[in-house]
């Protein structure tokens, strides 16, 4: 089904203005999200994928929407997997919990505007090169092997070469200005180092679109299905990550899910670059019959190895120990990092979250907790932040 531009005018200016709509009522002034205000407007961002998606089945007919729910549901669950590595930069930098929300937004706005340019150079070279889908498919085989490697990305600091780049040639102060870009210091005006974290959500968004992109492919060459499934998976992210936040390292084994499911899409380009083949060197440059893999077995394994990962995860006890023990450490370390906010009430619940934590910890199998690596760390870590607990008591 093709596409009118009108379609594609309204498509875009909905979602710009969904994106303003998101700056200008809730990120605007700094401040720290409500488990509560995360989860409505997280369902309130599904409930509008889902709602477009019931649009695109009924006008567009079942193999477009049944591409869309696919191509949605897969990068919503790599977008999941990518909010690790957010993490991990935003806890390197110490960004101010109260301004991580405006860092999430610059990345999920970066990223629209990176994969739609990865989108539409996609599309034109599937159409002039259908020997690119062979490429495609190679990518995503990597990437699941890479997954299954099983390596601890939180162990990693936010440094890439964009990052090595911008601290030689930027000067930057060392501390924030709430979520200033610029201030001023020792009578100079400076980046402040918001700027260098917005560059390392940026450029790891670019690495993300390197999988995510060909991934969706894999299901669907329709541009627009493409362009949608893409933008709708990232709205709605800011919200996801204060909601899922401590909850993450429960999903343990949400990387062999994922890595399932790109290894499958993978074999799925392959299947299809040799039906669609016409490299000389592969039989002799005329079509292979194989069987090509459906929307409706694609959607069907999709959900089903997605369902599987995270029952198992949750069921874990294992994983149950692995997310206890990480969430104490996280809250320690927030509490001890004196830049973390500046906000007191904040810092109580943090407090506040640690001792129910540490509970929590305390009621588990002791040979599941002792387990978790870097333990004996974790647990000095913890007991540095009850000290400093305790000597502000005492003042």
């Amino acid at each position: 089904m093709s596409v009118s531009p009108l379609v594609w005018t309204i498509t875009i200016v909905v979602i710009l203005a969904l994106l303003a709509f998101d700056y200008f009522f809730h990120i605007r002034k700094a401040h720290v999200p409500t488990l509560r205000e995360a989860a409505v407007w997280s369902s309130i961002y599904v409930g509008a994928a889902v709602l477009f998606g019931v649009v695109l089945l009924v006008f567009g007919g079942s193999t477009m929407g049944g591409e869309y729910f696919a191509g949605f549901i897969t990068e919503k669950a790599l977008s999941v997997d990518n909010l690790f590595v957010f993490l991990v930069i935003m806890a390197s930098f110490r960004v101010p919990r109260e301004d991580q929300q405006k860092v999430l937004l610059f990345g999920i706005v970066f990223a629209l505007i990176a994969r739609s340019a990865f989108i539409f150079a996609g599309v034109a070279l599937i159409n002039a090169f259908s020997w690119v889908f062979y490429l495609f498919g190679l990518i995503l085989l990597i990437t699941a092997g890479n997954l299954l490697k099983g390596e601890d990305s939180g162990d990693e600091e936010a440094d890439n070469f964009v990052i090595r780049l911008a601290r030689k040639f930027l000067r930057t102060s060392e501390h924030y200005d709430g979520d200033r870009l610029f201030t001023v210091e020792n009578g100079k005006r400076v980046l402040t180092p918001m700027l260098l974290v917005m560059v390392a959500i940026g450029g790891t968004d670019l690495l993300f679109a390197l999988d995510s992109i060909p991934a969706i492919f894999g299901l669907t060459q329709n541009a627009y299905v493409v362009f949608t499934a893409t933008a709708f998976s990232l709205m709605g992210l800011r919200q996801l990550f204060f909601l899922l936040d401590g909850l993450l390292d429960r999903l343990i084994y949400l990387s062999y899910g994922l890595a399932a499911i790109l290894a499958f899409i993978g074999v799925k380009l392959v299947l299809h670059a040799l039906h669609e083949n016409n490299l000389p060197f592969i039989n002799g440059g005329e079509h292979v019959q194989v069987f090509e893999i459906t929307t409706g077995l694609s959607l069907t394994v999709i959900i089903g190895v997605l369902l599987v990962t995270v029952i198992a995860s949750l069921f874990s006890k294992a994983g149950k120990a692995h997310a206890a023990v990480n969430n104490a450490r996280r809250h320690a370390e927030s509490y001890l990092d004196l830049e973390y906010t500046a906000d007191a009430t904040e810092r109580e619940r943090v407090y506040r979250e640690l001792l129910d934590e540490e509970k929590d910890i305390l009621e588990m199998d002791k040979k599941y907790r002792d387990k978790v690596k870097d333990i004996d760390a974790i647990r000095a870590k913890v007991a540095e932040a009850h000290a400093r607990h305790a000597d502000f008591l005492a003042r």
